[in-house]
């Protein structure tokens, strides 16, 4: 883990793209988000959404943030088999 320095500003991105993910993984698995797309796709979207919240939850300059709904997201994803 590497010691960043991130302005207020740029955690506060980090953390609003971290939601991106978090609805996008939701929202294939709950068949809202990509429904037209191939299984192979939705796997690959949720896949690498997964490995993104990964790296970031892991980061050393969170401080408050809540990443409940992030971990939920990342256990749900991993657990998550295309149709």
């Amino acid at each position: 883990m590497s010691d960043e320095v991130k302005t207020a500003e740029e955690i506060a991105q980090d953390y609003t793209a971290m939601g991106h993910s978090v609805d996008l993984i939701n929202g294939i698995i709950d068949g809202t988000q990509m429904v037209n797309e191939e299984a192979e796709d939705r796997q690959s979207a949720v896949d690498r959404n997964v490995e993104h919240l990964e790296l970031m939850v892991d980061k050393d300059y969170w401080t408050d943030e809540s990443m409940t709904s992030v971990n939920a997201a990342i256990t749900a994803g991993k657990a998550y088999t295309a149709s």
